[in-house]
């Protein structure tokens, strides 16, 4: 559940996703679903010169089982917020009973 905590406070912010099959787009991030569905706006295709069918397209509904990388933007990203809360995960997991 972290992944998706911290997917949810990117919201309106641009970022690359980058499929398996190799193409790349950027956009906007409009949701993100607990299976790390990701929906963006504003999209547009890094390659468009190999992947000229993409031009039309303006938003995507992408299935998290296809996503390869997901590039965020440096300044959205709070290192001592998500590194507090992995440690905070991980000793919720040390003290769960088995």
């Amino acid at each position: 559940m972290l992944f998706f905590s911290f997917f949810k406070t990117l919201v309106d912010q641009e970022v690359v996703v980058e499929l398996k099959n190799d193409i790349s787009i950027k956009g906007t991030l409009k949701s993100v679903d607990q299976y790390l569905n990701i929906k963006l706006d504003d999209i547009g295709v890094l390659e468009e010169v190999r992947y000229p069918h993409m031009s039309s397209v303006k938003n995507v509904f992408i299935r998290g089982s296809v996503v390869r990388y997901v590039h965020l933007p440096a300044a959205a990203v709070d290192t001592a917020l998500l590194e507090d809360a992995t440690r905070r995960e991980a000793e919720q997991q040390a003290t769960k009973p088995r």
